[in-house]
This record gives structure tokens, C-alpha cells and sequence, in this order.
């Protein structure tokens, strides 16, 4: 008889480095090899890897990378990543200007991604250099991770990938299965639309569990072993790391196999688990703890009472684990995406905090118990009753929740006949939370298609005029004017109704610019909605008083009506405004009159309440005003980068009206300072439409941008030609300002006019400043405009002088450096040792702002004085000279470990704006990675 020998020994260490091959994969590879053998007879197309975190979609993109290069194919890979998010195009600029063999004429491509306002040319350059690359042979593109996309990649992706679909070139791309993004989704049905062949990968089969297990811990395992690997239920990342994290004390060998002697081991934490923990904000770390102490599955209800907070201020905490694909969605409760997961988050928490929740869970529940619903995918269409629920639901949430709430209004429209009669009331509660979320055009679309269908009574049509033209407003203010007045016209319709379409008739008015109008409508709704104690109607009529105000210069009663009218707004909800939100006109007029600390705080507190809260729309409009503010402050880059961060996205509807007179507006002021020819010219020819524009106020901007752009030119003959119509226009509608768009604008015009030898016009621009100054005594910067003013006209030291005084407790860097050249030059003529100094401050107040073109005219100006020192700019730092002062912060916050977002909060900024500096960063330092940046950052700063 012969015995068996059996020795025992532990796993061998240094397995977890190696790499296991990949294992229940072989029907996508053969696809994917399929589509690469296709590349390689020329034929191109899109291939889209979908599956939930930790399936392996990135060891998939790996291995068809790998499969593309053993045929000779050039792979460009690149990533996003949940904190590069708001880098514009970063993830596809990384796949083709790094790697082994970048596109030709990278530097090129890194230039036009820096400079401002060239995203039109990039996209052209990319389309070339990728054709160019594919005469030579077969090109792979690989995007992983499309869910964490920014807006310009998807636009750009979907663009060239429609664009060369004649060329040989295969698309790959990575995303996330179950909720996206908006803009990531409409990109997923472009894609299918244009044939992408669709690969989706699930949980591995027994067969591949076993042969993984096996390749980890060397041996093949035993029953116990497997039941174990079962656990993580065929997904490949969990799989490797719990066998991982048991290998070296639990898993023994004897005589080949693999097992557990002393039973199945504890729970503890895993590495992909840590890392998604990490990347959340405190709150939703401490949410998703509190779930893991419950088990099981939980109520919002018992989480908010457990941390002691309201269901409401859970919103964000909830929606980031979601994102995250820790928890999900299970009816009314909340359930971890995996028990692993929940095991490895609770492995984390000291037993006592553990036992704690566990006892407090299992209490009594909270003081209202949830409702008893049935899931929302059991309903069939027709079900009024579940429809009913949904838009209940959706009202509650939408105040605080605008996504969700528009999910559920969008899923009640679905399970309603067409021609129910409540149908048309839905279609217009869902299209201002559709616009809210940043699906514009989907709401309009849904709107458009609820009037061609026809059948309206006059309230239903009422109420889905007034959803669309609050959905116009952000876009085409005559839109907003068109269907406001087309809804407020109808007969039939109740004083609710009315009033609410003559508020927005008054708004839209307003906001086209014409104030006369705007002014009469007022009165009118003013008087139906106090019939009706419509308290939404009154507080945007109040923003309309205080645009009248400031269009009569009343500013002291423009200020009162705009902090009532915020009020109102604030104790009402956002959700309910005509106008989403009041508070951007209060910002707007806070810094048009020097009130540029409270502008800046206003629109800093709207950013923050609008991301935080899911609000896209708002989000965007926020950014659009805070241009304005930052421009006006004198940092030039922060207002460049929140511009780029909120430029138009592919798909809105209208042509960005608001967009017209923030943003479009503050780009060509950024460009003009900074000496950019080419993106000046770009964003005139955008002022020539906006000259042609239906809405007055727009004409105006447009009209305005393409005076500056012809004195930048050095015609100004023809910038006053530009202004000549502004300025003789009906006094009902003109601006209050002549024609201009701040007062700090009257001394620029004034110089424009007596350089083209109207000093008609230069008389009458100081006249508005100087009355503006009179009737709003209160206001230093308004009396510092008008006495600048004069100066320039009269050529008058003294009031110039008076001037550079005024401005001395006021933000507003650019018009006191300007006052203190002025103040300079007129001194140079005859006094040039005084004149030295205000040249010098004026010369440091344009290089802190990064005015370059205003710095080098100073310059010369000190020149001519007789300085001969060469002044050192103060907007660099000497261990950084490519970069600007704000990239500079974001690159030293981001080495020390701060992501994006918390780099926003530490300066005050949005992520967006973090993100466009980073970018910079990047590309002007020529690296690609935050590893690469920290290094280079403990290398300048610290000489490590």
C-alpha cells in the first residue's frame, strides 16, 4: 500500500504583483479582435466596453490595446478620472499628445488647448492630425471611463468619431453601467445611433471564479476556498483582492489545493473600496458608514436620523455614494452595490461605533415611517395611480433634488396615454426640472411636440408656453418674450395663469432690453397677481422693479428691490421662481455699481447652492455672471477659466443670449487686454451676429464689443461709427449707460470719441456719468467713473487726480490702473518725474491682472518718462514663470494632495475653474499626470 505524502506550506509571496491573465473574457476579446481585424482592412467604427465598477473594463481596454500593437496598429490611450472631470478635454488630449508616438505638431495642439477661446480650432487641428495619422496606417483611440467625461470631450469624441468614420480609425471606449450623466447618455445614443458595436460584460462564470482563484493563490482551491470566492459574486476586482487580503494568513496549501483551515475569516477591508471611500466628500464618507453599521438595506429616513440631520441636507451625500457605485438604489431604500462592500467599509469602523449604530438601527424608526409604495418598474402605462405618486414625489424633491425629481416627472410621462388630459400639465412640470439638470434640449423638444400635437385647452397650453419660456430664457430672450406673450394672450385661461405669464413677459422683456415694455406689462401682472396672492409672480416682478430702477439710475431702489426680490425667491424655494434664481440680476447689479466683494460672494454662495443641489442650469448661469465680477477685479485668468468652464454646450437651444452678454463678452474683453489678436477677432465676429440679434440688449453688446475691437484696431472712427445708433436711439430703450455696458466703460468711450474728434459724443458720454454719479451719491466708484470722465474730456489734471483717490477703496483693478495711466500721462506731459509713480503703480496693478498688452504700453510710457529699469511683472513667481498666479496655487494645492474640488473650496473658486487651471498647468509644464506635477512641485519649491 502506498501512503501519500502531504506537505502543507503558506502562498508564496509576490503573486499579488504579478499579473493573472484574464479569464472568462474570450467571447468580448474575439469581438473586439474582430473589429481590430476590420481596422486593419480599413474599415473604422466605435466599440462601446460597458459594466459595472470592478468588472474589468480596464483590463479589457488593456488587452485590446496590446492585441492593436502586436498587429503593428498606433494605440492612443487616455482616461478620465472623477477629479479631472471639469479639464476640458483632458482625457482625449492625454490619448493623443502622450504615449510613445503623439500626433504631429504636438506642441501645436498643447498651444491652441491653453489659449483661450481656440476650442473651434483645436477640434479642427485634432481632425486633421488624426487624418493625417491614418494615411499611414490604422489608428486606435481608447477612452476609459466616459461616465467622468467633461462636456468638450464627449462633444469632441462623438464630433471626430462621426467626422472620420471614413478613415481607419476604431474607436474604444469604456463606461460605467447603470446612471451617467446627461450629457454622457446623449452621447451613449449618438454613438449607438451611428452603428457602435455594443459589448457588455458580466459577472464571470464559475469556470473563470475558480481559474482566477487558482492563478492568485497558486494552487487550485478547495471547496471551502471557492465557496468563499463565490462571495464576490463573479466580479473580477473583488474576487483578486479578497483572496488577496487572505492569502498570507488564512489560505494554507496541503497537498495542492488550496484551503481554509481554520474556517472562513473575518471581513476586512479592501484597496478598491479604500480608494472610492477616499475620493468622497466627509459627508458622504460618513453616510455610507453609518449604512455599512445598519447592514442591509436602509431608508434615508433612518440614515438622517442615525447622523442626526434632515432627509433634505442628505441629498448630495446620497447622490455622491450612488455616483461612486457604492450604494444603490433599491425601491425606497438604499442598498450597498455589493455585501463585500459593505463588509469592507464596516471592517473599517471600531467595533464600538459598529455596535452603537447597530443598536440604534434597531430601534424605533423614525417619527414618520416611509411610504408604502410599490416600485416605480412594476407600473404599466395607463397607471394613473403610480403617475400620480411619481409627480408627487417629484414636487417634493424638486426644490432640493432637481435630477431625481425630473426622472420621476419623465417617468410619470411615460406611463401616461398620450392623449390623457393631465398629460400636457406633466410635460410642463417636467420641462424647468429637465432644464434644470441640464437637459435643455430634451425639454424643448418635449415641449415643442406637446403644442404640434395639438387638442390644448387654453390653461394646459397656458402652463406649457409659461415651462418654455422660462426654458428660453438662459438662451433666446425674444424666445422667452414670444411664448410669455403667446400664453398670457390666450382667452380662458385663469388669473393664476396669467399672472405668472405676464411676470415672465415682464422678465423677458426686461432682460431683451426693452425697458419701456417690460415696465407696462408690469403694472399689469402686478395687479392680477395681487388679486390672486401670487407670492412666485411677485418676486420676479420685483426684479423687474429693480431693472427699472437701474435703468432710471435710481441704484438705491434698485439695491432695495433686488434684495427683496432675493428674499422672496430664497423663502419660496428656487424651485418655484419664474426666473431661475433672482439673485443672479442681484449679483449683476451689485457689480456693475463697484459692489464687486458682495457680487463675488453672491455669485461664489450661488455656485456652491447650485452644485451641491444638481443644478446645471443654475450652475452655468452662475459661472456666466461670475465672468463678469472676475473680469471687472482684475484676474483675467479666473475669468477666462470660469468662461471656457461655462461656454454653450453642444445641443442648447437658442444662441446663448446670456451666454452673449457674460461670457462672450468677457472673452473678448480677455483677449483685448491681453494683446490675443486671433481670439479677439473670433469673439468679434460673434459681436457681429449678436449685432443682428432680436433682443435690444444683446444688439447693444454686440454693438459695444465691435466699437473696442475697432479702437484695438486703431479705427476709431469706425468704433464710433459702431456706437452712433446705440447712441441716438429711442431714450425708452436705450441703455442707461449711452450704449455701454459698465460705467467704468465712460472713460474708454471718451477716448474713442476725442480720438475720432467727437466731442459731441465724448460731452455726452460724460454727462450720463456725471448725472449717474449725482443721483446715486452713495456710491464712491460711480462718482470715481464720472470725475475720470471729465478728466479725459476736459483734459484736466484734477479731476483725473480725483479720480485715481476715488477708486483707492475699490476692487475694480483694471478701471483704477486705467485712472493711474491717464493721471501719468497727463502729468508726462509736462512733470515726468511725477508722473513716474503712477505709471509704476498702474504698470503693477495691469501685470497682477495679467493684462500683458496694458503692461507693455506702460511700459513704454515709463520709457519715454526716462525709467530705464526694466519693472518685473508681480503676476509670476519667480520658481514658476510659465505659469500664472492662479495656476501656480491650484498646482501647489493639488501636490499637496488636495483634489479638485477641495482645492475650489480652499480658493474660493468652482471646480470648473480648478479644473481649467489645472489644465493649463499642465500643458505649459509639460506634464501628464498629478504624480509628475507633485514632483515637479517638491523639486521647485522645496529642492527635493
Amino acid at each position: 500500500m502506498s501512503v501519500n505524502r502531504v506537505t502543507t506550506r503558506t502562498v508564496p509571496e509576490g503573486l499579488d504583483r504579478a499579473r493573472t491573465p484574464l479569464r472568462g473574457r474570450d467571447a468580448e476579446l474575439a469581438s473586439i479582435e474582430e473589429r481590430l481585424d476590420a481596422l486593419g482592412r480599413g474599415e473604422g467604427g466605435i466599440v462601446r466596453l460597458e459594466g459595472p465598477a470592478g468588472i474589468g473594463r480596464s483590463r479589457m481596454l488593456a488587452e485590446a490595446a496590446a492585441a492593436a500593437r502586436g498587429r503593428g496598429t498606433r494605440v492612443y490611450e487616455g482616461a478620465a478620472d472623477p477629479d479631472g472631470q471639469f479639464v476640458p478635454l483632458g482625457p482625449l488630449l492625454e490619448a493623443v499628445l502622450s504615449g510613445e508616438e503623439p500626433l504631429s505638431d504636438a506642441q501645436r495642439l498643447r498651444d491652441l488647448a491653453t489659449a483661450p477661446g481656440q476650442r473651434f480650432w483645436l477640434l479642427q487641428e485634432l481632425g486633421d492630425r488624426l487624418r493625417e495619422a491614418a494615411r499611414n496606417g490604422p489608428l486606435l483611440v481608447v477612452l476609459d471611463d466616459l461616465q467622468w467625461c467633461d462636456d468638450l470631450t464627449l462633444l469632441t469624441f462623438h464630433t471626430l468619431a462621426a467626422g472620420l468614420s471614413s478613415h481607419p480609425i476604431l474607436w474604444l471606449v469604456a463606461v460605467r453601467a447603470g446612471s451617467v450623466p446627461s450629457a454622457v447618455r446623449t452621447t451613449l445614443d449618438r454613438i449607438r445611433r451611428a452603428g457602435a458595436h455594443e459589448l457588455a460584460l458580466g459577472p464571470l462564470g464559475d469556470r473563470a471564479v475558480a481559474r482566477i482563484t487558482e492563478d492568485v493563490l497558486g494552487a487550485p482551491p478547495g471547496p471551502d476556498v471557492l465557496r468563499l470566492a463565490h462571495r464576490a459574486e463573479g466580479v473580477p476586482q473583488l474576487l483578486v483582492e479578497l483572496l488577496g487580503s487572505l492569502r498570507e494568513e488564512a489560505v494554507t496549501i496541503d497537498d495542492g489545493t488550496a484551503g481554509l483551515p481554520a474556517g472562513p475569516p473575518a471581513p476586512r477591508e479592501l484597496p478598491s473600496v479604500a480608494r472610492r471611500l477616499d475620493q468622497l466628500s466627509d459627508e458622504a464618507r460618513e453616510l455610507v458608514r453609518t449604512a455599512a453599521a445598519v447592514g442591509g438595506t436602509v431608508t434615508v429616513a433612518l440614515l438622517a436620523e442615525l447622523l442626526g440631520r434632515s432627509s433634505a441636507a442628505l441629498i448630495t451625500a446620497v447622490r455622491e455614494a450612488l455616483d461612486a457605485d457604492l450604494l444603490a438604489e433599491s425601491g425606497d431604500h438604499l442598498a450597498f452595490r455589493h455585501d463585500l462592500i459593505r463588509e469592507a467599509v464596516e471592517a473599517g469602523l471600531p467595533l464600538p461605533v459598529r455596535q452603537a449604530l447597530g443598536r440604534q438601527a434597531a430601534g424605533p424608526p423614525p417619527g414618520r415611517a416611509p411610504a408604502d409604495t410599490a416600485e416605480a418598474g412594476t407600473a404599466a402605462p395607463g397607471d394613473t395611480a403610480e403617475a400620480d405618486r411619481l409627480r408627487a414625489e417629484a414636487a417634493e424633491l424638486a426644490a432640493t433634488a432637481p435630477g431625481p425629481a425630473a426622472d420621476r416627472s419623465l417617468k410619470a410621462l411615460e406611463l401616461t396615454a398620450p392623449h390623457a388630459p393631465e398629460r400636457p400639465r406633466i410635460v410642463a412640470e417636467t420641462i424647468p426640472l429637465l432644464w434644470q439638470t441640464g437637459r435643455a434640449a430634451q425639454a424643448r423638444e418635449l415641449g415643442a411636440a406637446a403644442l404640434a400635437a395639438g387638442g390644448l385647452g387654453p390653461e394646459d397650453e397656458a402652463f406649457l408656453r409659461l415651462a418654455l419660456a422660462r426654458l428660453a430664457v438662459q438662451f433666446d430672450f425674444s424666445e422667452a418674450v414670444r411664448q410669455a406673450r403667446a400664453g398670457a394672450e390666450l382667452p380662458g385661461t385663469s388669473l393664476a395663469a396669467r399672472g405668472r405669464l405676464l411676470a415672465m413677459l415682464a422678465v423677458g422683456l426686461s432682460m431683451s432690453g426693452e425697458h419701456a415694455a417690460a415696465e407696462q406689462v408690469a403694472a399689469q401682472a402686478w395687479e392680477t397677481a395681487a388679486r390672486v396672492g401670487d407670492r412666485t409672480a411677485e418676486a420676479t416682478l420685483t426684479t423687474v422693479r429693480s431693472a427699472v430702477g437701474f435703468h432710471r439710475m435710481d441704484l438705491a431702489e434698485a439695491f432695495r428691490q433686488a434684495e427683496r426680490s432675493a428674499a422672496l425667491a430664497d423663502a419660496l424655494g428656487v424651485s418655484t421662481s419664474l426666473w431661475l434664481p433672482e439673485g443672479l440680476w442681484h449679483a449683476l447689479l451689485a457689480n456693475t455699481t463697484g459692489r464687486t466683494a458682495e457680487a463675488l460672494a453672491l455669485a461664489d454662495e450661488g455656485i456652491r447652492i447650485a452644485g451641491e443641489q444638481g443644478r446645471t442650469a443654475a450652475t452655468r448661469m452662475w459661472l456666466m455672471t461670475r465672468t463678469r465680477v472676475l473680469l471687472e477685479t482684475g484676474r483675467l485668468s479666473d475669468a477666462r477659466a470660469d468662461a471656457e468652464a461655462a461656454s454653450p454646450a453642444a445641443g442648447d437651444p437658442g444662441p446663448g443670449n446670456l451666454a452673449d452678454v457674460t461670457l462672450r463678452y468677457v472673452m473678448l474683453r480677455v483677449a483685448l487686454h491681453t494683446g490675443d489678436r486671433r481670439t479677439a477677432e473670433a469673439y468679434a465676429a460673434e459681436a457681429r451676429r449678436m449685432r443682428s440679434d432680436g433682443a435690444p440688449v444683446v444688439r447693444h453688446f454686440g454693438t459695444w464689443m465691435l466699437a473696442l475691437m475697432a479702437d484695438f484696431e486703431g479705427r476709431p472712427d469706425r468704433a464710433m461709427a459702431e456706437l452712433d445708433a446705440v447712441m441716438t436711439s429711442p431714450a425708452a430703450d436705450r441703455p442707461a449707460y449711452a450704449g455701454l455696458i459698465d460705467p467704468a466703460d465712460a472713460p474708454a468711450l471718451v477716448r474713442m470719441a476725442l480720438r475720432a474728434g467727437r466731442h459731441d459724443r465724448a460731452a455726452q458720454a460724460v454727462a450720463l456719468a456725471e448725472r449717474r454719479a449725482v443721483l446715486n451719491p452713495g456710491l464712491p466708484f460711480l462718482a470715481a467713473t464720472a470725475a475720470h470722465a471729465r478728466g479725459l474730456l476736459d483734459n484736466d489734471l484734477g479731476p483725473l487726480v480725483r479720480a485715481v483717490r476715488l477708486y483707492e477703496g475699490c476692487p475694480r483693478v483694471l478701471a483704477r490702473a486705467s485712472a493711474l495711466e491717464d493721471a501719468g500721462r497727463k502729468l508726462a506731459a509736462t512733470r515726468k518725474p511725477e508722473a513716474v509713480p503712477y505709471f509704476e503703480k498702474a504698470l503693477a496693478l495691469y501685470a497682477r491682472a495679467g493684462a500683458e498688452r496694458d503692461v507693455a504700453r506702460v511700459r513704454r510710457r515709463l520709457r519715454a518718462a526716462g525709467v530705464r529699469r526694466r519693472p518685473s511683472p508681480a503676476r509670476l513667481d519667480g520658481a514658476w514663470p510659465e505659469l500664472t498666479p492662479a495656476e501656480t496655487r491650484v498646482a501647489r494645492l493639488v501636490a499637496r494632495g488636495l483634489t479638485n474640488r477641495q482645492a475650489a473650496e480652499h480658493l474660493s473658486l468652482s471646480p470648473h475653474t480648478v479644473g481649467t487651471h489645472l489644465r493649463r498647468a499642465f500643458t505649459k509644464l509639460d506634464v501628464s499626470s498629478r504624480a509628475e506635477l507633485t514632483r515637479l512641485v517638491r523639486h521647485r519649491d522645496d529642492g527635493e
